[in-house]
């Protein structure tokens, strides 16, 4: 993916960006385990401490997993579509199982129950993330909205309101990527597109700050803080 340099003041990223510990290493946004080899070069990456980065993996994992055995219909390790998930599903049988545990088959169609708390864990942080790393304003407090739906659950008009972002009623802070983004843009906010098919996301400085991404072309996900 195509890099920006910031030129934003650095103190805004001088604690982890999860918890505001000091930091002591740099976490990928998004995490690898979404993403498919060859990773893209240049992957986001932000400052974070040593328990925030190894906190996060195990529900990292979950989601990859339940994602691709979700638009597969299955949780067989042959049958899913990335080879990263099908590695983990042979590697971690406790994690296929609870993944197959929640699903559901019947006459109507499969059903699928999710573990809520990994995954809005999981949401959240990556949001988090992209908020840093975009407009170089961490969002430590609790938003005040977190969804996350499969886009083909979307109505037309739901889906074209994802799809088209709200342009910001505020500039990013001057020098941030998003501001950057901005000006090449033509003051329109842009998808970024980190894998093509695979993980695209957005950051919009608004009266808080907006944050959408949407995972291999499924699940969409937005955080919005005040």
């Amino acid at each position: 993916m195509r890099q920006i340099q910031p030129f934003s003041d650095e103190r805004q990223l001088a604690r982890c960006v999860y918890c505001g510990g000091l930091p002591s290493t740099r976490d990928h946004v998004p995490s690898r385990v979404l993403l498919d080899q060859p990773f893209p070069e240049n992957l986001p990456n932000v400052p974070a401490c040593e328990a925030c980065n190894a906190s996060f993996s195990l529900d990292e994992e979950y989601v990859a997993c339940l994602v691709d055995c979700v638009i597969v219909g299955s949780t067989d390790p042959s049958a899913v579509h990335r080879d990263n998930v099908s590695r983990i599903l042979r590697a971690r049988p406790s994690l296929r199982f609870l993944t197959d545990e929640g699903k559901t088959t019947t006459a109507s169609g499969t059903t699928w129950r999710i573990a809520n708390d990994r995954v809005g864990n999981v949401v959240l942080k990556l949001a988090r993330g992209h908020a840093a790393f975009e407009l170089n304003e961490p969002q430590f407090a609790d938003p005040v909205s977190v969804s996350c739906l499969p886009l083909g659950t979307l109505s037309e008009g739901a889906r074209a309101n994802f799809e088209e972002l709200p342009q910001p009623s505020v500039f990013p802070e001057v020098g941030s990527r998003g501001m950057s983004r901005l000006v090449v843009g033509g003051l329109r906010t842009q998808w970024v597109d980190v894998q093509p098919g695979r993980y695209r996301y957005a950051a919009i400085a608004t009266d808080g700050v907006v944050v959408r991404f949407v995972l291999s072309e499924y699940l969409a996900c937005e955080v919005i803080w005040d």
